[in-house]
């Protein structure tokens, strides 16, 4: 069995390989598939999002497809970034630009709480969709700290510690991350289908 991520980020993608396991399936890429365009992410929702792209992806190459829509709720700023996480300070996508408009928008703001969201989404070659989703609460350090992962990680603190996700090892943020959590679940939900049972 083969499954296709729809994903062209490498950070992503890594994350995705290190988590989702299951044994016996052969994992591409959308790299793998350079005549497959990138999809437009305009859905107002991280779920909407990531079925369009399982769904292209699968639909384009005849493959199951596995895609993921994540992003960061700020609770002092209604909930941005949200699905515009990716591009909260404008194109070019830029993270250090991200995290900079982020700290200054919370610049004198105490309440600092936040989240990680993560959909995943299954797709057949036919379009037929899953859908499991992961969280991870925390708060929004005052800087940046720590050079691992990607995006926001220098900025988010987990709930329960008082280092950053990129203070973090892989393997110990990956215990507690939203996209670690909903990959898990989705391996343990879709595990069968994918092994062809």
């Amino acid at each position: 069995m083969k499954l296709a991520i729809a994903t062209r980020n490498k950070h992503k993608l890594e994350e995705i390989r290190e988590i989702f396991h299951i044994p016996m399936l052969d994992v591409v890429s959308a790299f793998d598939f350079p005549d497959v365009p990138d999809v437009v992410e305009d859905g107002e929702t991280f779920e909407a999002n990531a079925i369009k792209k399982a769904v292209t992806l699968a639909k384009a190459t005849g493959l199951w497809a596995l895609a993921d829509d994540s992003g960061l709720e700020v609770d002092a700023l209604n909930g941005e970034p949200g699905v515009y996480s990716a591009r909260y300070a404008g194109e070019p996508v830029s993270p250090p630009a991200n995290n900079r408009k982020l700290l200054a928008a919370l610049k004198n703001v105490t309440n600092r709480k936040a989240r990680f969201r993560c959909v995943v989404a299954l797709s057949s070659p036919s379009g037929e969709t899953r859908v499991v989703d992961g969280r991870c609460e925390g708060t929004i350090g005052f800087e940046e700290r720590g050079s691992k992962g990607f995006g926001y990680d220098p900025l988010f603190i987990p709930d329960g510690h008082t280092v950053t996700f990129a203070e973090m090892d892989g393997a110990a943020k990956h215990a507690i991350s939203h996209r670690g959590r909903a990959l898990r679940r989705a391996a343990e939900e879709w595990g069968a289908v994918l092994r062809g049972e």
